[in-house]
């Protein structure tokens, strides 16, 4: 038997395993990662964070990854050279953290590489009616495995487009498998650069789970606060929105967009929700003026508006009083007070950090792709029925060392 496949038998049938994930987003702030101790597999497992790291991306590495990012027209070579540069800068990174928190890498029995996307493509946005969903992660696995000599699962998304899904979003499985609890109905509700929420029923029942992204979360406030105050990547705390005023004619113009009116379940990215979104209403409505304030105001207004309209969705759907709702808040979305109250304005439910739930939620995306390779290796056995948008497969291609 090859060593590997022979490394690979003995990690799935151990009892526990500490397992790397890697998690890059769209908003392109940096790589976390969070190492995983995983015993269990399907609703048995169970996960204990030993250490966890966000490694900041440098102006330069932004700089690269901006140049392919969510386009439609790219210098070719440009995204084949760096489909490896990544890899080599994550392979670095991990072996700068580990280095730190003293763990030689043969105690690491796997690696769970996200990537870095790229381009994501459903058919709804990309309209061509011969060629099916898509999307692109960068960071290739092979070259990970090989620069830190640990069996690498990466390209994860790939499998759920092959299944019939859009590639996203994928924090439906870890969060059935990890935050589902029988009596609660809850929604974890992750708003990163892309809004996107997990509804878990009180039933615990796979085939009830619904999954869906809603929109914009932070995408479309972090590009206008940028472009208005070069000096600030995020608009922090929503200081600069609290001292403006919604503009209900530019909220009600944003919210006309096709997107916002099919149906659900639906995936989006920023190659819809970017600079162009946004300036073409402001056009069209002569608001080219609008304040940093008013804009950005507006902006939260409608990451609120549409997340909110969502889950209504849902619950209405459920039967189910929606003040028997719990909304459990991840990503950067949950620490913009503005967004926040919003929310809770709009939502009757009760609101909490998805941390009281014992997982970060800054280590939340790492942690799912930690879980995903622990169902590859030892489990795959959970079954959400033919649900649209959620196939019931493992996911990540594996790399070997050697």
């Amino acid at each position: 038997m090859n060593k590997n496949i022979s490394s690979l038998y003995e990690i799935a049938q151990k009892e526990t395993r500490k397992i790397l994930g890697l998690m890059s987003g769209t908003s392109l702030d940096g790589l976390d990662l969070a190492l995983c101790k995983i015993s269990g597999e399907g609703e048995n497992t169970v996960v204990k964070i030993e250490q966890f790291e966000t490694i900041d991306y440098n102006e330069d590495i932004k700089t690269e990854i901006r140049k392919v990012f969510a386009k439609k027209t790219i210098d070719f070579q440009h995204l084949v050279l760096l489909n490896e540069w990544i890899a080599d800068l994550h392979a670095g990174m991990i072996k700068d953290c580990l280095s730190k928190w003293n763990i030689p890498a043969n105690e690491v029995d796997l690696i769970a590489s996200h990537g870095q996307t790229v381009l994501h493509a459903p058919k709804f946005l990309h309209q061509q009616e011969k060629f099916p969903n898509a999307t692109l992660q960068i960071g290739d696995g092979d070259h990970i495995a090989v620069k830190t000599g640990i069996i690498t699962l990466s390209d994860f998304r790939q499998k759920h487009v092959a299944a019939g899904g859009e590639g996203a979003p994928l924090a439906v499985y870890g969060d059935y498998l990890l935050f589902s609890k029988k009596g609660e109905n809850r929604i974890m509700l992750n708003m990163g650069g892309i809004a996107n929420f997990t509804y878990l029923p009180a039933s615990q029942n796979a085939e009830e789970v619904f999954v869906t992204d809603t929109g914009t979360a932070n995408t479309l406030i972090d590009i206008f606060t940028k472009q208005f105050f070069p000096e600030k990547s995020y608009d922090k705390d929503a200081e600069i929105a609290k001292s403006g005023t919604v503009n209900q004619e530019l909220l009600s113009e944003l919210k006309s967009n096709a997107f916002f009116q099919k149906s659900f379940p639906k995936t989006i990215g920023q190659e819809l929700f970017n600079h162009d979104f946004v300036n073409s209403a402001l056009i069209k409505l002569g608001l080219q003026n609008i304040s940093a304030p008013d804009l950005l105001a507006t902006l939260t207004r409608l990451s609120a508006e549409t997340i909110a309209e969502a889950v209504l969705f849902v619950v209405q759907n459920t039967k189910t009083p929606i003040e028997e709702f719990t909304v459990y808040m991840s990503g950067g979305g949950a620490r913009n007070p503005l967004l926040v109250s919003w929310l809770q304005e709009l939502l009757p439910c009760n609101f909490e950090k998805s941390d009281v739930l014992g997982i970060s939620g800054d280590a939340k995306e790492a942690v799912l792709f930690a879980v995903l390779a622990n169902e590859t290796v030892a489990g795959g056995n959970y079954n959400f029925g033919s649900k649209k948008g959620i196939p019931s497969v493992t996911m990540g291609k594996i790399s070997f060392p050697d």
